[in-house]
Formats: C-alpha cells, structure tokens, sequence
C-alpha cells in the first residue's frame, strides 16, 4: 500500500495571508492617520503626538465605518434583495418582486427583472387557463357522445339517423378543436409551414365575397367591398390568408344584425416594409372596452356563458398567428352599438 502524505495544514496556509494582509491595514491606517494628524496639525497649530496616536484613528475610523454603512445602503441591501426574490422565483414563487425603491443604481435592473418575472406569471397563469379551457372544450362534446351511445346500448335511445348524425357532429366538433389546437401551436413556435405563391388581391377578395354572399343575403346584411388598386400584388400563403379573412368575415355576420353592413377595403400604404393594408369593417353590436385587448387570445368568446358551441374560439388566436407567420400585423378598433374594424398590414414581398 502507499503511504499517504498528510495533509498539509491549513493555519500554516493561512498565516502568510493574515501576515500579509494586517501589515497592508497598518500601513493603510497608519498612512491615513499621519496624513489626518499632519492636516490637522497644519491648520490648527497643535502639534500633539499622542493625537496622533488616539485622537486620528478614531476619526479614521468612524469615517471608515459611515462609508461602509453607507456603501451597504446603496449596494449591499438592493443585491440581497434582488438574490432573496431569486431565490423565490426558482422556488416557483412567480409572485415575488424586488422592491423599487432602494437604489437608485440597480433601478433600470430592477424593472427589467420585475418585468421578466411578471411575464413569467402571466405566460404561466395563460397556460394554466388553456389547460382549463380544454378541458371544459373537450367535456362538453364527450359528454354528448358518451350519452348517446350509452343510450343506443341500453335501448332508450334506438340507433336512428338523426341520433347517429347527432354524436357524428360531435366528434367532428372534437376533430376541428384538435385540428385547430395543432394549427395554433405551430403557427405559434414558428413550425408552421406556408408556402407563398404571388396573386393579385383582388382575386382574393372576389373569392371570398363569392364565399360570403348567399350567407350574408340570407341574413341580411350588406357585403361590400373597396378595392383601390386592382393591379396590387400579394407574396403569401393564399389558402392561409384565405382563412384569416373568412374567419374574420363569419366572425362579422354573426355579430352583425339584419340591416346590417358589411365592407371588406383595402389600400396601400406609403410605408416601406408594409405595403398592404386590409380591413373588415362592420356594424355589429361591438366589442366591450375591457374583452377588446383579450379577443386574440385562446378560447375567448363574446358569449360568456359558451352556450355557442358551432366554434372552436381558437378563430381569432389563430388569425393573429397566421399573420405574424407572414411577419405582418392585425389590430382590432372597436365601439359598442356601433361595430368593429380588424385592419390587416402585410409586408411588401
């Protein structure tokens, strides 16, 4: 066996550092001393050892003491509370915040972290709401089939057409929440793919009128369109597109009552990185103030109470996604009783 050298010891380690490190405090406080005693002594005419002995450390001393306490005011206490609320977020703790006003340094950093967080908190509790909301989407339709097969089995129901179209409805309600939750998560991690093709715009619009027309004779309403440039070219997905303003559209003669309009524009804009701009007007009955700015977010519904069930509420989450994917915008305004306008802005190329 080998023989293992014992370890050497720490205190001998340690000795040169200490030796080291009390000289330099002499020195520094000798130095700082002398220079007080002879400022002193220079001014006042006093020329005392012994206050070079008592009287100039104490002074050193407490002057050293107000800067260090004073360095921990600004410094020290702001970064022991800024590890404390880190320590809390990796413990889970979403709601923890560095307080504001300790430091004027550390301020800009401290927003900056406070905001981090509070964006954490909110793409967590958004997540949780998906969950939830899935969940109820996913009960209602299960719920529909589960009983009428239980009920065709036991014979209070017989296996008629109308009861078979019934639970066929519903999982093709279930199929287009699936295709629509697929749809979203890949438009939204960027994974979904487009495949652009270049066509005028007005073709578009011509196509969708067609679409809409009959729909919108039989309700009611007035479709109209106003297109200022025939000739304006698009580079995009037209079948996507094509998705994004037929949502819009249905979503606009649902909400819109008989007597109504609706008018689909578009224009060009002067603007370099976005040349075209569409927007779906319409005089419906409005969007409140407070649901205006959550209306692209998943499952939200006008319809509170979600008896609507013929939509997924994935339409408008998904038409935001569509068009970020074709890096471009949307933007609703809307008015009580008055209507909505979705505008549209879509790069040049």
């Amino acid at each position: 066996m080998f023989n293992t050298p014992p370890p050497k010891n720490r205190t001998n380690r340690f000795v040169p550092f200490a030796i080291f490190f009390l000289i330099t405090a002499c020195i520094f406080v000798g130095g700082g001393t002398a220079i007080l005693y002879l400022i002193f002594s220079e001014y006042s005419g006093v020329k005392n050892i012994w206050l070079l002995v008592c009287g100039a450390p104490v002074v050193f001393f407490v002057g050293a003491i107000f800067i260090l306490f004073n360095l921990y005011i600004r410094l020290g206490r702001p970064l022991e509370q800024f590890f404390k609320t880190i320590n809390a977020v990796e413990e889970g703790n979403l709601s923890a915040r560095v307080p504001e006003n300790n430091s004027d340094m550390y301020s800009d950093l401290i927003k900056r972290f406070n905001k981090m967080v509070a964006e954490l908190e909110r793409a967590e509790q958004q997540r949780r709401n998906l969950t939830a909301d899935i969940a109820h989407e996913l009960r209602t339709p299960l719920h529909i089939i589960q009983g009428n097969l239980e009920g065709i089995i036991d014979g209070v129901y017989k296996p008629t057409t109308e009861h078979i179209n019934n639970t066929l409805d519903e999982t093709n309600l279930l199929a287009r929440l699936v295709n629509d939750l697929q749809t979203l998560s890949l438009a939204e991690t960027g994974q979904l793919p487009l495949h652009p093709t270049r066509f005028l715009l007005a073709d578009l619009i011509h196509d969708l009128t067609s679409s809409f027309s009959s729909q919108a004779a039989s309700l009611g309403v007035d479709l109209q369109t106003n297109i200022t440039d025939r000739n304006q070219h698009l580079n995009a997905d037209y079948d996507r597109l094509n998705q994004v303003l037929s949502n819009l559209i249905a979503n606009a003669l649902r909400h819109t009552p008989k007597g109504g309009k609706i008018s689909i524009e578009t224009e060009s804009t002067s603007s370099v990185e976005r040349s075209v701009r569409i927007k779906i007007k319409d005089t419906g009955a409005g969007i409140a103030p407070e649901d205006l700015p959550f209306i692209f977010d998943r499952f939200w519904r006008a319809d509170k109470s979600r008896s609507e069930r013929t939509h997924s509420g994935l339409g408008l989450a998904i038409s935001k996604q569509l068009i970020h994917a074709h890096h471009g915008t949307i933007e609703a305004q809307s008015e009580l009783s008055k209507g909505t306008t979705f505008i549209i802005e879509l790069p040049r190329g």
